[in-house]
């Protein structure tokens, strides 16, 4: 009797292990799935980053082959090297308009971060000058990639022995000489050498300006004898100056440039208390979310410290210089009262 009860203890022992190792297995799967399912929940969250879902404009306000454009291409084929986007950037050339033509696409899709477009100065100046109606502030600014710096150059056989010479000859009569910019009067190229002379003393609204289609011509015109002054950021002077053709006087840096501009003075250092850079970045519409903000300021950081892209501008004179969205508006801000002074002085200026 005693043996049959135990048989039957044991069979309702094991019964009831298994019983509670299968609620103890069943709890452990519901919490693994309540767990499940809280993370499906939070994932979202974590995904909610914005990323292009479609084919992404850049439009340029330049034509191909130009400085800007050669920027843009470089931008993107960095990010198809790298892998740093999954959707195609299409770069569209619209200059004309002073910069509306490379504006219109903004303009036309208000909260589409999917359009981007190149930030220079011009769109300072133009606002100054009354060519355009709007103004950076009426955009999203995404970074700033790069700073330039304006030189002032006069041909091998020119009179002029150097800045100070240009300068004294300018202050005893401002109309004595031409100075050619491209491609706008009171654009970025013009205020640029114009601050410093007018630092210097000169009465920069009486020199004689001469615009041209492209720094190209300016420099065929100069070296042609048909222009005395040409003024135009570095990588339009270095091939010619490296031939011995021409003569770099100054550049509107706040100190000494490297490699090939290593031995041009700036005007700090010729006493001209006067510097001025201009700046290219990027920038999309007006009324982006937040997210689509941090996206880009990320793509472009990355793209921005990059080995190759750095090499790129380097080459080309240019100081590398990122900046996220916040600063850009900070540096585009300080810049618009920069340029609006000597626009005013300039005569040029309607606000």
């Amino acid at each position: 009797m005693t043996r049959t009860i135990t048989k039957h203890a044991k069979a309702k022992a094991i019964g009831y292990r298994r019983a509670t190792l299968a609620r103890i297995s069943g709890g452990f799967r519901v919490a693994v799935a309540g767990i499940a399912i809280l993370a499906g929940v939070s994932a979202p969250a974590h995904a909610q980053g914005w990323k292009p879902t479609r084919q992404v404009s850049y439009t340029v306000p330049a034509g191909p082959g130009g400085a800007l454009d050669q920027a843009a291409r470089k931008i993107v084929e960095i990010a198809e090297k790298r892998h740093l986007i999954d959707k195609p950037i299409v770069i569209e050339n619209k200059p004309g308009g002073a910069g509306r033509m490379a504006l219109a696409p903004l303009d036309q899709h208000p909260g589409d971060p999917h359009y981007l477009s190149v930030i220079t100065y011009s769109l300072l100046t133009n606002q100054i000058m009354g060519q355009l109606p709007v103004g950076f502030e009426d955009y999203t600014m995404l970074a700033l990639l790069f700073g330039e710096y304006v030189t002032v150059s006069v041909r091998t056989e020119s009179p002029i022995r150097d800045a100070l010479d240009l300068v004294e000859r300018l202050k005893k009569n401002p109309n004595s000489l031409s100075l050619g910019v491209a491609t706008s009067l009171g654009n970025h190229i013009h205020v640029g050498a114009a601050k410093p002379l007018k630092a210097a003393g000169v009465d920069i609204s009486k020199m004689v300006v001469v615009p041209y289609k492209s720094s190209q011509e300016s420099l065929t015109n100069m070296l042609g004898g048909h222009l005395d002054v040409m003024a135009s950021t570095t990588p339009n002077v270095l091939a010619q100056m490296q031939a011995g053709r021409i003569r770099v006087l100054a550049v509107a840096s706040g100190s000494r440039l490297d490699g090939p501009f290593s031995s041009i003075p700036t005007w700090k250092e010729l006493g001209v208390s006067a510097t001025y850079d201009s700046a290219q970045g990027v920038m999309t519409s007006k009324g982006v979310p937040p997210e689509a903000i941090a996206y880009w300021n990320d793509f472009f950081k990355k793209v921005s410290s990059d080995p190759e892209w750095i090499e790129f501008v380097k080459s080309r004179q240019w100081e590398p210089r990122y900046r996220n969205a916040t600063q850009t508006r900070g540096e585009l801000a300080r810049a618009y009262q920069d340029s609006r002074e000597v626009l005013t002085d300039l005569g040029l200026a309607t606000r």
